[in-house]
């Protein structure tokens, strides 16, 4: 009999309703993981969430953040080039809204082993 699971690829995330991360998994909590141990992951992500790059590297982290808050990897123009000047956003003074997770009990959780994802 097959399994009605597939197998996940390898740094997918996906919501899931639980309080821990299964076997496979991890929270995305911005946690530290051994780079020796998750190279697979670790190609994936390089040290875009933190960690040293020799020994460390991190998840990201989607505790509570509506999109497009908090530290992140700017995206470039289309040229390549990084936004400058008048286009760049400007603080209006309000403080953000409190945010938590979409449904409380949710959390992300991101695939550590699976099928490595092709670029094709």
């Amino acid at each position: 009999m097959r399994s009605a699971v597939m197998e996940p690829l390898v740094g997918q995330i996906v919501m899931f309703a639980g309080t821990f991360a299964p076997r496979g998994w991890a929270p995305c909590d911005g946690r530290l993981l051994p780079i020796e141990r998750y190279q697979l992951l670790y190609s994936l992500l390089g040290t875009a969430h933190g960690g040293d790059g020799r020994e460390t590297f991190g998840v990201p982290d989607l505790r509570g953040r509506p999109k497009g808050q908090g530290p992140s990897v700017e995206a470039p123009d289309s040229d390549g080039a990084r936004q400058q000047g008048p286009t760049q956003p400007v603080p209006t003074g309000q403080a953000a809204a409190r945010m938590t997770d979409p449904v409380p009990g949710v959390t992300f959780i991101i695939a550590l082993e699976g099928i490595y994802p092709s670029r094709n």
